[in-house]
């Protein structure tokens, strides 16, 4: 966890512009722009970039990772930059939460794994980098996307430890924690045999 550096109030606007910017559903944005119809309606019905992929368009879906992940490091990167790695963690953390509840979309969002990658690349980008590895091997091995998003946000305490990232390590817990809880219904397909594979329609 960073030193305390930054007033409460400065830390209250930041967490507010890391949730509003964190909301933008880009899924849906892309989609739209792309003539693809809305993704609400579309496959799972989420607005992340697996269900994008699931309209057949792989620019769209290459369109929505960028900047669902965008979004996470923009928030932390702007905050570091004017204020302090305090207000970088907590923007990032309410971008994080902002995918998963836009205001926008009465709180129903993604599950947020590019934003957490986005945001795990600005505050430490070695560890980012390993995370990000650490989901594409999976998916290329196992063809999952839910799973490789669980072991990618599994790995990222230890990548902390590895590479010696200590003050982002209470925020990786947090994040993993929350990714878990978004991929509840994942886990339980898992656990069935019946989760798609990346492509699936």
């Amino acid at each position: 966890m960073p030193a305390l550096e930054t007033g409460l109030m400065a830390l209250i606007v930041w967490g507010l512009v890391g949730y509003l910017f964190g909301s933008i559903p880009f899924g849906i944005v892309i989609t739209r722009v792309f003539g693809l119809g809305d993704l609400r309606k579309i496959g799972s019905g989420n607005i992340g970039t697996t269900n994008v992929l699931r309209t057949g368009s792989k620019p769209a879906a290459a369109a929505t990772l960028i900047l669902d992940g965008g979004k996470g490091a923009i928030a932390v990167l702007v905050a570091r930059i004017l204020a302090a790695e305090d207000a970088a963690q907590l923007a990032g953390l309410m971008a994080f939460l902002g995918h998963c509840f836009p205001i926008w979309l009465k709180f129903k969002g993604g599950k947020g794994v590019a934003t957490f990658l986005g945001l795990m690349l600005a505050l430490a980008w070695p560890v980012g980098i390993a995370c990000c590895l650490t989901w594409l091997i999976t998916a290329i091995v196992k063809r999952i996307s839910s799973l490789s998003a669980l072991v990618s946000a599994t790995s990222t305490s230890v990548w902390i430890l590895i590479l010696g990232h200590i003050q982002v390590l209470l925020l990786g817990v947090l994040v993993t924690l929350l990714v878990f809880w978004r991929h509840h219904e994942n886990i339980a397909r898992l656990r069935a045999g019946t989760e798609p594979k990346i492509g699936q329609k």
